[in-house]
C-alpha cells in the first residue's frame, strides 16, 4: 500500500484499443509513490476486454496488466465485470478503485491528483477535462456540448456543482460498494455521480488535462455512438431523478 496507506486498483474498459492500450498500461505501471521512489504507486491494474476484435486483450496482457472479458458490449457491463474481478480475485481488496479508458485521452501522471484528493478525504474524485487544459481536438463540439448539458442539468437538480462527466475518477472501494452501481452502458458515469450526491458522499472535482485519443472514439467518432450515448447518459439523470422525487413524496406524506 505504497501512497497514503491506500491500496490503488485501476480498472480500465477496453473495446478494439489496440494502438493505444500498451501505451496507457505502461504509463500506468511506470507510476511510482511520491514518497518512495521504488514503490508502485498501482497495487493491481486489470484491462476488461470488452469484445474487442483487434488483439487488445493480448497486448493488455504482454505489457502487464490482468486482462479479463466482458463479451456483453457496453461501458458499464465492462466496468462491472472489473469490480466482480476485484472482489473475486482473491488478492486484498483495494481502498481505492481508479477508472481510466484505454485511448490515452489523460495524462497518467495525473493519476497522482486524483489520489491526493481521496487522501484529504473525499469519497468520489472526477478529473474534470476543463478548457484550457484540453489538447486540440481531444473533445469535439457535440460531444462538449452534450457533457455540459447534461453537468449543468445535474447541478440544477441536485444544487451540486458538476462540471463534467469525465471517465478518469477514484473512488473509495467502500463508497463504490455503497453506490450498488448498475448501468450497463454509458450512463455509468453519471450514474456514479448522482448516486454519490444522494447518498451524501464527499464528491470532489480536479482539473486534468484532455489529450487527443488515440483512434476513433466509440462515442464521439461516429453519429450513433453520439446519440447512444446521450441517450444513455440522459435517460440516467431522469431516471435517479424520478425515484428522488418518489422518495421525497412518500416521505412527505408519511410526515403529514
Amino acid at each position: 500500500m505504497p501512497y497514503h496507506h491506500h491500496r490503488v486498483a485501476v480498472i480500465i474498459p477496453a473495446f478494439n484499443e489496440a494502438l493505444s492500450i500498451e501505451l496507457v498500461v505502461t504509463e500506468l505501471l511506470s507510476l511510482r509513490s511520491p514518497k518512495n521512489s521504488d514503490l508502485p504507486l498501482i497495487d493491481d491494474l486489470i484491462v476488461v476486454n470488452n469484445g474487442s476484435t483487434d488483439g487488445t486483450a493480448e497486448i493488455a496482457k504482454g505489457a502487464g496488466a490482468n486482462v479479463f472479458s466482458e463479451f456483453r458490449r457496453g461501458y458499464g457491463y465492462a466496468c462491472l465485470r472489473g469490480i466482480e474481478q476485484l472482489e473475486r480475485a482473491g488478492c486484498q481488496a483495494p481502498n481505492v478503485v481508479v477508472f481510466v479508458d484505454g485511448d490515452h485521452s489523460v495524462d497518467a501522471k495525473q493519476l497522482v491528483i486524483l489520489l491526493q484528493a481521496i487522501g484529504e478525504g473525499n469519497d468520489l474524485v472526477v478529473g474534470s477535462r476543463e478548457r484550457h487544459l484540453q489538447e486540440a481536438q481531444s473533445v469535439g463540439p457535440h460531444q462538449q456540448f452534450g457533457n455540459d448539458l447534461a453537468s449543468s442539468l445535474i447541478g440544477l437538480l441536485w444544487n451540486q456543482p458538476i462540471t463534467d462527466l469525465g471517465p478518469f475518477r477514484a473512488i473509495r472501494y467502500a463508497a463504490l460498494r455503497q453506490l450498488n452501481m448498475q448501468d450497463q452502458g454509458f450512463g455509468w458515469t453519471a450514474e456514479m455521480q448522482i448516486k454519490a450526491i444522494q447518498a451524501g458522499l464527499s464528491y470532489k472535482e480536479v482539473p486534468v488535462s484532455s489529450l487527443r485519443r488515440i483512434g476513433v472514439s466509440k462515442i464521439s467518432g461516429t453519429v450513433g455512438g453520439t446519440i447512444g450515448a446521450a441517450i444513455g447518459i440522459f435517460s440516467m439523470v431522469f431516471k435517479l431523478y424520478w425515484s428522488d422525487a418518489k422518495f421525497f413524496a412518500s416521505l412527505k406524506s408519511i410526515l403529514e
